[in-house]
């Protein structure tokens, strides 16, 4: 593992790390804050998946979170969203697929099942890393994202409820495999069988029976994708149909921008570090 940079904040410490990944067989880039309790033990892990187009640095730059997880003491750790470099195929027109949009899945179809493998990078290989170089408490994990990275927060979640103690999600993409701006990629990763897109579908998940003890959700009213591709309401109704409490928050007049995001994170850090106390 090599260290990019680090950087003094909030009395913790803000680090961007590269390494050489074996599963996805590319360079990959990740950040981690470390809060200043970890000086004394290790820590609860908070995992954050970011959107479509985005990498580590985002939230890192633009998601107000240092505060919040150093006032709690929690790890949080930014993978980035894809694979990345000239050998991955890409179109690079195309914002929704390819680089910046690996949809937390492990494709299956050429050329991408060699590298698009973002499922098994965060939860197995990344994991592992984090686990072997920070002052990290395994037993204390939890997992949120944005939008596409929502997603995959809730999938990890649904289909890992023995590893995740808490997930939220800002504004997610809830059904992938009927929103408009996730059919063509997960057609493109997975192939023609719409059965297979349900591995990586929350609703779908839910539907097929697997469960999470409760869900925290924040999606503004003035999300210019609320009605198509993110659709907080069928989420709303598979959690209350298989008795999952979901909370819920409908923010007036808020987007899809970090400026969202910024304005809820230090309440969904304060809340997964109540259900990752000790």
């Amino acid at each position: 593992m090599e260290t990019v940079s680090t950087a003094k904040s909030h009395g913790g410490v803000q680090g961007v790390y590269r390494h050489d990944s074996a599963v996805t067989g590319t360079p990959m880039t990740f950040a981690v804050f470390v809060p200043p309790q970890a000086a004394n033990g290790p820590v609860p892990v908070l995992w954050y998946l970011s959107g479509l187009t985005c990498t580590h640095a985002n939230v890192m730059e633009k998601g107000e979170y240092r505060a919040a997880a150093a006032a709690h003491g929690v790890i949080l750790v930014a993978p980035d969203t894809s694979p990345r470099g000239e050998r991955v195929p890409d179109e690079p027109d195309n914002w929704q697929f390819g680089t910046g949009a690996g949809f937390y899945l492990d494709a299956t179809q050429e050329p991408y099942a060699r590298h698009y493998r973002m499922y098994s990078y965060i939860f197995e290989e990344l994991t592992a890393l984090v686990a072997a170089q920070f002052p990290a408490d395994m037993s204390r994990q939890g997992i949120f994202g944005h939008s596409m990275g929502g997603h995959g927060a809730l999938t990890m979640a649904l289909k890992h409820p023995d590893r995740f103690r808490s997930c939220s999600a800002f504004a997610p993409i809830v059904q992938p495999s009927t929103a408009d701006w996730s059919r063509p990629a997960l057609e493109k990763y997975l192939g023609t069988n719409e059965q297979s897109w349900r591995a990586y579908d929350a609703v779908a998940l839910i539907e097929d029976g697997r469960r999470f003890p409760e869900f925290l959700v924040d999606q503004g009213l003035a999300d210019p994708f609320l009605k198509t591709g993110l659709r907080p309401e069928l989420l709303e109704v598979a959690c209350r149909e298989a008795g999952i409490p979901l909370t819920l928050n409908m923010r007036e007049g808020y987007d899809h921008s970090y400026y969202f995001i910024s304005s809820f994170m230090a309440d969904h850090i304060a809340w997964h570090a109540r259900r990752l106390a000790a």
